[in-house]
């Protein structure tokens, strides 16, 4: 006897599907998945800023999916509750004494009818159910702030995105410049015409020795044309195409003129101190010509004294201290110490993901206030023993008892 087989109904199985892929999206939007990713979010970043490698953490895959993981969270949060709060708010349900519910008798006669007009101006939108001869008047107030909480899910998802955007397409740049060099705002490439010229950095410092004014003087250029100067000062950046350019740090520079013993000119250009050793600035100038090299450091900072040291194949051959305006032979070369300058290093910095990820962080501390300051609530009405059975409910961190005191003296005085 042939075994008879039964056929599963294709609908059976979509059914299944979709009350798994139903259970599945509640899982991954609950607010508990949400925070305890936030949470590995956080703590990942943590990480990456006490770690000398700890940016490149932040570039690898795990982390994206990570991020992408928050993302899809706040996305499921969505999903999920938005249907719910949407009937709520057009077709308030019965609030259940319980935990959180404040309770109150009403010694008033008002019928269904005068109840559903005194809660709609109070602002309620209502509903009345008549349930085997009893009726009860369901209402809600503000319950679209409902909606604040599901927008603060997705500012989460926006922010998220805002950051994913900077570090796909995003770029920092740094670079030194001396009074009159200029570079491009980025690494260079076809198309890119936005640079920065260094005018003079103007600083000033205190008995303490802690700089009072830092003004960086730039001229930004597009396409090798100054389009407009600007002064870039401590926590004030510079914004020109896109870009925003920092005075990241200064140092001093010196400026020097050496020629050969014949009058031949080796070097007239300023020389920046751009390293530090024993604690005293110092630099080189190489002269290719001369096949020497120039050691240079700054001996005595209160007389402005500059050491020079002449370098060449065999070792240190001569040496000679200058102070500005001064000039020394040393070596085979005339080394005159024309003055002292400075040298400034700029961040440039593009990030097209910031208006995205400040638009999130906008949306969120808006939700957050609807929802602390506008909260919603619900009230159900229903005959009691002596009259009529308040019942409100409000939100965390809400305190309705003066609602319910109104609400009380509104339905009192309707007796």
């Amino acid at each position: 006897m042939t075994p008879t087989r039964v056929a599963v109904p294709a609908t059976h199985r979509g059914d299944h599907l979709a009350r798994v892929g139903e259970r599945l999206l509640r899982l991954v939007g609950d607010g508990r998945t949400g925070l305890a990713l936030l949470l590995l979010a956080g703590a990942a970043n943590a990480v990456a800023a006490f770690l000398p490698d700890g940016p490149r953490l932040l570039d690898a895959w795990p982390y994206a999916v990570l991020l992408g993981a928050v993302a899809l969270s706040g996305v499921a949060a969505m999903a999920v509750r938005a249907p719910a709060v949407w009937r709520e708010w057009r077709n308030p349900g019965a609030v259940r004494a319980g935990s959180g519910v404040l309770r109150v008798a009403v010694s008033s006669t008002a019928g269904p009818d005068e109840v559903t007009r005194l809660l709609g101006d109070a602002g309620y939108r209502t509903r009345t159910e008549v349930t085997r001869g009893r009726w009860a008047v369901h209402a809600v107030r503000r319950g679209w702030s409902r909606f604040a909480g599901l927008i603060s899910h997705l500012a989460v998802v926006v922010i998220v995105l805002g950051a994913a955007i900077g570090s796909a397409f995003g770029s920092e740049t740094t670079f030194s410049l001396l009074p009159g060099d200029q570079a491009l705002l980025d690494s260079p490439r076809v198309g890119l015409a936005s640079a920065v010229r260094l005018e003079r950095l103007d600083a000033a410092f205190g008995p303490d020795d802690r700089p009072t004014q830092l003004d960086t003087t730039v001229t930004f250029l597009r396409n090798g044309e100054p389009v407009r100067e600007a002064v870039v000062r401590v926590n004030e950046p510079g914004d020109f195409d896109g870009y925003l350019v920092h005075a990241w740090t200064y140092g001093p520079a010196v400026r020097l003129r050496v020629t050969s013993l014949g009058g031949g000119a080796l070097l007239d250009a300023p020389v920046p101190l751009d390293r530090v050793r024993d604690g005293v600035p110092v630099g080189a100038a190489e002269l290719p010509t001369a096949g020497v090299t120039l050691g240079l450091a700054i001996t005595d900072a209160a007389r402005n004294e500059l050491g020079v040291s002449l370098v060449g194949a065999s070792g240190l051959t001569d040496s000679a201290r200058l102070v500005p305006g001064q000039e020394e032979r040393v070596g085979d070369l005339l080394v005159e110490l024309t003055g002292f300058d400075a040298w400034v290093t700029f961040l440039s910095r593009r990030d097209p993901g910031f208006p995205v990820l400040l638009l999130g962080a906008g949306a969120m501390c808006a939700a957050l206030v609807v929802a602390f300051w506008l909260p919603r609530r619900r009230v159900s009405v229903r005959p009691g023993r002596a009259g009529l059975d308040l019942l409100l409910r409000g939100e965390r961190f809400d305190r309705p008892g003066e609602e319910l005191d109104r609400l009380a003296r509104l339905l009192d005085a309707a007796t």
